[in-house]
């Protein structure tokens, strides 16, 4: 068989390469899942009886784009959130936002810039969906480091101009995943006119905006009208899976301009898989709703506290503004996440697992990403092994 050279150096999923390296091992007691961000809050009380009452749609084809309501439903969320007025048309329903994450890169993506191969920027660390879309479409992914020195954001502005001829896309993700570092207004605004003077799009990963210490984080698309720039030049996409604590539901969206919007629908006609119609039902109510949120939220912000004071005094902390993963610093990723295994039980994941090695120093290889996503009690209780293995 003949298989596509781009996709034959691909290392293994960051989850995969973790359970090679610790499975062989015994864990050095009780175990505990620090790895993935799956939210363990409570989701919605009233999800359970809006599927049970719409049980029948799972004999009808859903809506592709999504429901009215639920095309409505994350409108009114846009406007109160963000204070942005995006109408239905410029929003389309997502399977989960890894999906919007490839396709939309799949429908956007020209096949040239500027008589060139097009270029994707990525930040390093990053969600691994990025580099391989990036591939798929036959662009040049660029790895730019996302470091303590740059504020855990990328450096886009700096870049070569070489380089900057290319760009045909520049993904962002604010909160970011895996430090919770927040582009600010300045930031943001720095990119976008970035964006309008060479001609390429923002694809602003925002899952993480919901969960935060005391200032919400500002938008892309808000800065992008504040600033009059173009309206296709910046594409969001958020998700229920962090906000409203349902990974399983996988239902999130994008929001732009019309013409992305559209050919990004016209590609999910052929290829998509659209949210099932209880489900899209169950989001409708969930975007509406902010009560769950706020409760989730403050959870989150007991979890912020715990953390700080479990790390007060290590050298090199940094208490995440955002999110729900702690950055730690380590002299070696994969050896601290081996130690911790078989010393504690506790299963935390290399950071080089979420970076890029570009013949430079690797961003996330002198740390580990710890999720906290269990119950604060049992959080704690891993932190502190972490601490007194890893640290003392």
């Amino acid at each position: 068989m003949m298989f596509p050279e781009r996709f034959s150096n691909l290392p293994a999923y960051a989850f995969p390469r973790l359970r090679s390296l610790l499975d062989a091992h015994a864990p050095g007691g009780e175990v505990m899942h620090m790895t993935i961000g799956e939210p363990q809050h409570a989701f919605p009380d009233f999800v359970p009886q809006i599927l049970a009452d719409n049980v029948a749609g799972f004999a009808k084809y859903p809506p592709n784009d999504g429901t009215p309501e639920l095309l409505e439903a994350i409108s009114g969320w846009l406007k109160r959130r963000f204070d942005v007025a995006i109408p239905d048309t410029q929003i389309m329903a997502l399977n989960g936002t890894r999906e919007g994450l490839y396709n939309a890169l799949m429908a956007l993506c020209p096949e040239q810039k500027n008589g060139k191969t097009p270029v994707v920027l990525v930040p390093n660390p990053f969600y691994q969906v990025y580099m391989v879309a990036s591939l798929a479409v036959g662009a040049e992914p660029v790895f730019v480091p996302a470091t303590r020195d740059t504020g855990f954001l990328p450096d886009y502005v700096s870049l070569p101009k070489e380089i900057l001829e290319r760009v045909a896309v520049a993904y962002i993700c604010t909160p970011s995943n895996p430090q919770g570092a927040v582009a600010s207004r300045d930031y943001l605004e720095e990119l976008i006119g970035l964006a309008e003077r060479y001609d390429f799009q923002i694809f602003a990963d925002e899952c993480y905006s919901e969960i935060y210490r005391d200032t919400p984080p500002i938008g892309a698309l808000t800065v992008a009208r504040d600033m009059g720039a173009d309206p296709e030049r910046v594409v969001v996409f958020h998700s229920l899976s962090k906000r409203s604590n349902l990974p399983g539901l996988r239902s999130g969206f994008m929001a732009g301009g019309e013409q992305s919007i559209a050919r990004a629908r016209q590609l999910r006609a052929y290829a998509g898989a659209p949210l099932p119609l209880p489900l899209q039902r169950v989001a409708e109510a969930t975007w509406r709703d902010e009560a769950h949120v706020d409760a989730s939220r403050a959870l989150y912000q007991e979890k912020y506290t715990v953390a700080d004071t479990v790390f007060a005094g290590l050298d090199g902390y940094l208490p995440p503004e955002a999110g729900f993963f702690l950055w730690l610093p380590v002299e070696d990723g994969e050896e601290a996440a081996m130690k911790a295994w078989t010393q504690t039980g506790v299963r935390v994941l290399p950071g080089a697992y979420l970076s890029k090695d570009t013949g430079a120093d690797t961003p996330g290889q002198r740390y580990i990403r710890v999720a906290m996503v269990a119950p604060k009690d049992e959080m704690e209780r891993g932190l502190i092994r972490l601490r007194d293995c890893l640290y003392e």
